[in-house]
């Protein structure tokens, strides 16, 4: 494994998913729901930040790795799957939506598996609306773990649950993307 800065921020992102669960379960006495919710919330963002840096340095300083290559969307999977499972037990994801969203992550990664040992990964790359989907994702699980309205009029938890709504049909829409791209060696047609 390659020690350098992109794969330290990979592995900084996976070291946060538990500091992100454990906010949430400290004694009200040690800090205050609302405070557990910034923290929580302040926690995954600066996570979901980590993902875009760790990708742009390491294009950008030429540290592309094999393990760089796996770990990443190993985080980003663990991360968002924690994050969802933590806001169905608080009540403020519906676990239908989660479970849409965590079985579209386990099929594409199987799907990418699979299609590396076919030689043709490149074919499943990382597509616009894939990037798109994790966006609409940690803006939407972010909203939701932070749950205060701070802004007058606006219902943090309605928009939050839009938002995941719309994740949801995102992560939908990428899966079809990426399995009708990978149907002529699903269907034995190649």
């Amino acid at each position: 494994m390659p020690f350098n800065l992109p794969n330290l921020l990979t592995w900084a992102r996976i070291l946060t998913i538990p500091l992100i669960l454990g906010v949430y379960y400290f004694p009200d006495s040690w800090l205050l729901p609302a405070n557990k919710n910034m923290v929580g919330a302040l926690l995954f963002m600066l996570a979901g930040i980590t993902d875009w840096f760790d990708g742009y340095l390491a294009r950008k300083w030429n540290q592309l790795s094999a393990f760089g290559a796996f770990l990443d969307p190993v985080a980003d999977k663990l991360m968002v799957a924690a994050a969802l499972i933590l806001l169905v037990q608080l009540g403020r994801a519906e676990a239908w939506l989660a479970a849409i969203i965590i079985g579209r992550e386990i099929t594409i990664s199987a799907l990418r598996e699979w299609m590396a040992q076919l030689g043709n990964s490149k074919s499943v790359a990382v597509s616009f609306v894939g990037k798109v989907k994790t966006a609409a994702q940690m803006v939407a699980i972010t909203v939701l773990l932070f749950h205060e309205n701070l802004i007058p009029g606006v219902n943090m938890q309605l928009l939050g649950s839009v938002c995941l709504l719309v994740a949801a049909v995102l992560t939908l829409w990428s899966m079809g993307y990426y399995l009708r791209v990978a149907w002529p060696q699903l269907s034995g047609r190649q």
